[in-house]
């Protein structure tokens, strides 16, 4: 499964790891066909790390009102430049935040600790334009 997240900066296109994390896919994507992500804003950028996105407050302490678990087993649990992974407050209470990485320099202790369940395949020079505040103007999902 893919999508093509529309952005202030730019479109990016994601490939989704259905194998190593499905709950984190489906939940993701059923959020974004909802409309969900729409006209969400980025609430944290840390340059040479993460923007962050999936608040509905746009603060970082907001979700969609249920939390689920973290999938930490599968192959493609390494955060690298372009990886999508689920935000959360501790094991198993993500729910719609997740962040984009920058790269592998600085990610490396989130391996295996956030679920990393999609990548950024097209549009990564979007990642290195994103400003916090900028806008996810939507989201479209491909099966």
């Amino acid at each position: 499964m893919t999508a093509e997240m529309h952005t202030d900066k730019g479109v990016m296109k994601i490939t989704f790891y259905d194998k190593d994390a499905p709950n984190t896919v489906k939940n993701f994507t059923d959020l974004a066909k909802k409309g969900f992500y729409d006209g969400l804003i980025f609430h944290r950028v840390i340059p040479n790390f993460v923007v962050q996105a999936g608040c509905p407050h746009g603060k970082g302490h907001g979700g969609p009102g249920y939390h689920i678990k973290c999938e930490l087993d599968g192959d493609n649990q390494y955060h690298e430049r372009g990886v999508l992974s689920m935000a959360h407050a501790g094991r198993d209470t993500g729910g719609s935040q997740f962040f984009i990485c920058h790269g592998r320099a600085n990610t490396q202790h989130l391996d295996r600790n956030h679920t990393c369940f999609g990548k950024v395949t097209e549009g990564l020079d979007v990642i290195d334009q994103i400003r916090q505040g900028d806008k996810i103007i939507k989201i479209v999902v491909a099966e």
